[in-house]
């Protein structure tokens, strides 16, 4: 099958953005590079630290093309408005050569600015940054009371202790806009495009399975000395949250290895939350071999 020329039933309402969102050990990687190779396109990656060159192992990227990988050095910050005007030059660029994208990936906030034109805040000015998280640092108390002077519906959605969010909302209504944008897109059915999302269902002891047996194949491709390699010199604080990226670095192997267990697991609960939560999500179930996942997937879209 080449695009979407063949069977004839595929072309009527097809979806131009095919997004394929899941949580960690879900299958993602594999079933998203069957369902490109379907359709005759490419991969745009939704994941926040793929982006990052030099941790092919520990954020598990892929040895075939996909856009937005690999894109950046980790001492360099990366932020999600960057990342959403990258990715609407590939998903259209993908869907004028090919006439579909497929968008893959983990990271919520990521697969929403990919699919939707969100309403950013801008980024910060100058100085601002480093003056508002002197100031918070002071009496991070004192600071979520400013805010909540300030911009009282942007305080009600950020605790006092989220010093990364108390700073950002401090520095936008400096500048005269807000963390609370006025109309939120992150959780509509909004899309730039005709879009269908996909979200893999796997149950719970299979995914701790996968995620377990996947830690164990990281180590044995070297994640330690990735991790090593990538602290030796600078790296940004957006680089440095990759899983596992510090454990491995400063806990002795067995540690390292259960803490990143436990991590990982936790923040594939978190994003089996945010799935549930995307408008419109049809649910696949993930736990059976990928080409059988990737067949289920082009049925749904067939019948959009």
């Amino acid at each position: 099958m080449v695009g979407w020329g063949a069977p004839g039933d595929m072309t009527r309402g097809r979806p131009e953005v095919l997004a394929i969102f899941g949580p960690t050990g879900s299958g993602k990687t594999a079933v998203s590079e069957v369902v490109a190779r379907a359709l005759g396109t490419e991969i745009v990656s939704a994941d926040a630290l793929q982006v990052y060159r030099g941790l092919p192992v520990i954020t598990n990227q892929s040895e075939r093309l996909t856009r937005l990988v690999a894109i950046r050095d980790v001492s360099q910050e990366f932020s999600v408005g960057e990342y959403a005007r990258l990715a609407h030059a590939e998903i259209d660029g993908l869907i004028g050569a090919n006439g579909i994208a497929v968008v893959s990936g983990g990271t919520g906030l990521y697969l929403r600015a990919a699919l939707v034109d969100l309403d950013l805040p801008p980024p910060g000015q100058g100085g601002a940054r480093a003056r508002w998280e002197a100031y918070y640092d002071r009496d991070p108390d004192v600071a979520h009371a400013r805010l909540r002077a300030l911009d009282p519906t942007a305080a009600s959605r950020v605790h006092s202790n989220d010093r990364r969010r108390v700073v950002r909302a401090l520095e936008l209504i400096e500048q005269g806009t807000s963390l609370a944008p006025s109309r939120d897109r992150l959780w509509t059915a909004d899309t730039r495009l005709p879009t269908t999302v996909v979200g893999l269902e796997v149950p719970r002891a299979s995914l701790e399975r996968r995620i377990r047996e996947r830690t164990e194949e990281m180590l044995a491709r070297g994640a330690v000395q990735e991790a090593r390699r990538a602290v030796a010199g600078e790296i940004s604080k957006t680089a440095e949250r990759a899983l596992g990226l510090r454990e491995l670095v400063d806990l002795p192997l067995e540690q390292a290895r259960e803490r990143l267990i436990a991590r990982t697991l936790r923040y594939a609960a978190y994003q089996r939350k945010w799935m549930r939560r995307i408008a419109g999500i049809v649910m696949i179930d993930a736990d059976r071999p990928p080409d059988e996942v990737a067949d289920a997937i082009l049925e749904v879209a067939r019948a959009r």
